[in-house]
This record gives structure tokens, sequence and C-alpha cells, in this order.
């Protein structure tokens, strides 16, 4: 039964809102994906000893981003098939990402000191226990942790660089030696404005999402009080 009362653009703006949202899901989802695959970060998955604060985050970032293109799919089905139902679920599941991800969001910013001194203790403890056994684990452990972030040990010193473990330059370039502790401040601060950019932005495409999905499932209850 179509809905003759009910405002059409409402109807479209919650499809084109939705069909952002699966977008911004993607995008979420993309992120997870990229901090966990990332030469530059795939390492810290692989050590016995990963730092758990930094891969429970990321783990939570992939399946948020895959919720909110589920959600955004409903939102979208929800709009086209004008169904109170769905909307309604659609509005609840919303309100329920968005405050994990506010949540999420103050923790993340609170904690990136102890995320990157958690990643930094991981990197120095591999380090020292590489120098006394020697394991070819750990070996490897340090060659992708430091040819991820063009790195070379602690300190960043001449004799460091002379390990098998770091990255080789020539010429000049081996006179320019950035210590590891360092490269992981670099790196998960530059990622760190990324992540909150795009949290940013899909925060407010949820709000316009649930006053959207809320005008519309009104919309359509009263239409149909009246038909």
């Amino acid at each position: 039964m179509g809905v003759e009362g009910c405002p059409k653009c409402i109807k479209y703006a919650m499809f084109i809102l939705n069909s952002v949202f699966w977008i911004a899901g993607t995008a979420v989802l993309a992120v997870g994906l990229w901090l966990r695959f990332d030469p530059k970060t795939k390492s810290l998955f692989e050590g016995e000893n990963s730092p758990y604060v930094f891969y429970t985050g990321v783990y939570i970032l992939i399946a948020a981003g895959a919720l909110m293109m589920v959600v955004g799919f409903f939102g979208c089905c929800g709009a086209i098939q004008e169904s109170p139902c769905m909307l309604g679920l659609f509005f609840f599941f919303l309100l329920v990402i968005f405050a994990v991800e506010v949540a999420a969001g103050i923790w993340g910013f609170s904690n990136q000191t102890k995320v990157t001194e958690d990643i930094t203790t991981f990197y120095r403890q591999t380090y020292d226990s590489y120098q006394q056994s020697k394991q070819d684990a750990l070996k490897e452990t340090l060659r992708l942790f430091q040819h991820g972030l063009n790195c070379c040990g602690p300190s960043g010193n001449i004799q460091e660089s002379l390990d098998e473990t770091c990255p080789k330059k020539e010429g000049l370039d081996g006179l320019i030696i950035k210590s590891c502790p360092d490269a992981i401040d670099e790196v998960f601060n530059s990622k760190l404005h990324i992540i909150g950019g795009v949290g940013i932005a899909t925060g407010v495409i949820m709000i316009f999402g649930m006053i959207f999905s809320m005008m519309l499932c009104c919309a359509i209850r009263k239409t149909r009080e009246i038909v």
C-alpha cells in the first residue's frame, strides 16, 4: 500500500542518507583492515606478546564497520518498503552504534598515550629478547617491525643500524636513522587523526539517519491511520 501522505523528500533523503551510511561503514571497515594488514602495523599481530590494546581496538573497528554496512542496508530497505518495524529497528541499532562509537572515541583518544606505550614496550621486549636469544621467530618479528616502520633499534644509533634485522640503506640515507619508538609515535599519531575524522563524519551521518528514520516512521503511521 502506497503512502501518499508521506513526504517523498523524507523517504528519498532517508534512502540517500542510508546509502551514505553504508559507504561510511565501508570506510570504517577499510580503515580497520588497513590497520590490520598494513605492512607498518601487520607485525604487531604476529608476535606472542602482541599489545592487546591495539589489536582489540582494530578488531572492534572492523566489526563496527561491518555492522554499519548491515544496518545501512536495512535502513535502505525500510525506506523503500515503508516499513515502520524495520525503521524502528534501524533507529535502535543506530542509537546503539552511535553510543558505542562515542564511548570508543573517548576511550581511544584518552588512551592514545597508553596504546603507544604498550606498542613501544612490546617492541623493546622483542628487541631485548632477540639480542639475548637470537631466536628465529623473534628475528622475523623484529625484521617485519623495523622494515615496516623504516626504523632501527630503540635509540637509532649507527651500531644498531648494522643489525641484520634493520632495513639496509645506501649513501647518505645510511646516516639518517630513525629510532623505532619515534617511528611508532609518528605512525600512530597520524593514523589516529584519520580514524578520528572518519568517526566524526560517521557520527554526523548517524544523527541525521536517526532523525529522518523517526520522521519517516511517524509519517507512515499517520498516513495509515488516516487510510
